[in-house]
């Protein structure tokens, strides 16, 4: 961890943790007593997408959010091994200062700065997590420097889902540069909240070959290998706690970092998570190491939204976290897709119903398509 932090953040980290003990109250707690307003968000992405493009092009956005009753961004600033903002981790270890169509501008603080100045917060969203690359199978520019970050299946190849490449998030240089990258980003901006998506902290059940995490498993398991099967129950649990542990780690640093910040995650709806990506996120709301959750409930039909709302309410989440919990609603995609006529106006009634205070929506270009119904929702008094 030491080489990614400078002498003087970490005295920082370690006067704020002083601070905190002196206080009399763990981070878990303070985060267990976290007082939030509910979440009317969006996610910002830099993918089928213009709102990052410019910083004219970020204030129409901010004021359209305005407008419509938004009062959260979730920003992207990590994307395809690369950072919307001018990062120094990543110029030192990679010479890849920022994704190349911003260089020379830095779109975080310009939609920061928009932003707050109309009463919305920011959270950095850290969309690729654990995911070197898209749709190139060497694993980019991150693992052809670094291969022995590279995340293995059981064939020895780089683990891949999706056309993502991973990242080994078992590994603890991975795990060390991911929580620099994190706290970069916490100490450098004036951010409200960092949040991981269906890949941080996570890594696709079909990993966890390499040699590092085979040997970690075989000290623990008198010398014997990890199961062939990488669905076997053990094995899921093994990793997911791994994890876990990992979620617990980030917690706590963030909150050194910054004690004020809020730790959010979206992982996918569970126990799917848990199965294909090793998210056993419950576990992490149970346990206060995250602040807030909105799981993906990417569905293109109402009812079966409904019945994963009612899941993650009667079987999930216990009553007195509910409040912590702003559903993921899949509005549009960058590939074309559309939800339904009619299917946000119902959504959001029901995320009332069963007792979530707000959501997310994917994503930004998705806003100004539904501005009549959000405006109406969020904002009844001005739209009258």
């Amino acid at each position: 961890m030491h080489d990614f932090q400078s002498v003087a953040n970490l005295s920082k980290s370690l006067l704020l943790c002083t601070l905190a003990l002196l206080g009399c109250r763990s981070l878990t707690a303070r985060a267990d007593s976290l007082e939030l307003e509910p979440i009317r968000g969006v996610w910002v992405a830099n993918v089928g997408s213009g709102v990052l493009s410019s910083a004219e092009k970020t204030q129409a956005f901010v004021d359209l959010c305005t407008q419509t009753g938004i009062n959260t961004l979730f920003v992207v600033v990590w994307n395809r091994g690369a950072t919307t903002y001018p990062s120094d981790l990543m110029q030192r270890q990679f010479g890849v200062p920022i994704d190349p169509r911003y260089a020379g501008r830095d779109p975080l603080a310009d939609i920061t700065s928009a932003a707050h100045a109309q009463g919305i917060q920011v959270f950095a969203w850290f969309e690729f997590g654990f995911s070197s690359s898209y749709g190139e199978p060497d694993g980019g520019h991150i693992l052809r420097a670094k291969p022995h970050w590279a995340a293995r299946d059981a064939q020895g190849n780089i683990a891949a889902k999706n056309n993502f490449m991973w990242m080994n998030a078992f590994h603890p240089e991975v795990q060390d540069f991911m929580l620099a990258l994190m706290r970069e980003v916490v100490e450098k901006y004036d951010v409200d909240g960092v949040q991981g998506d269906d890949r941080l902290p996570a890594n696709p059940s079909t990993a966890g070959y390499d040699e590092w995490t085979v040997a970690a498993y075989r000290a623990e398991h008198h010398d014997q290998p990890p199961p062939t099967d990488y669905l076997q129950a053990n094995w899921v649990d093994w990793r997911a706690d791994r994890l876990n542990q990992f979620a617990q780690r980030l917690h706590q640093e963030m909150k050194a970092a910054d004690p004020a910040i809020i730790i959010s995650a979206a992982p996918s709806i569970f126990p799917w998570s848990k199965h294909e990506y090793l998210q056993d996120w419950p576990t992490w709301l149970a346990n206060g190491w995250v602040d807030t959750v909105s799981p993906q409930i990417y569905r293109d039909r109402f009812e079966s939204y409904r019945q994963e709302l009612a899941k993650i309410a009667t079987d999930q989440v216990e009553p007195e976290k509910r409040k912590r919990v702003f559903p993921g609603i899949l509005l549009q995609t960058a590939d074309g897709f559309r939800a339904a006529d009619g299917m946000l106006e119902q959504m959001i009634p029901e995320n009332r119903r069963q007792g979530f205070q707000g959501e997310v929506l994917f994503y930004d270009a998705a806003v100004a398509e539904n501005a009549e119904v959000l405006e109406r929702v969020y904002r009844p008094q001005s739209s009258q």
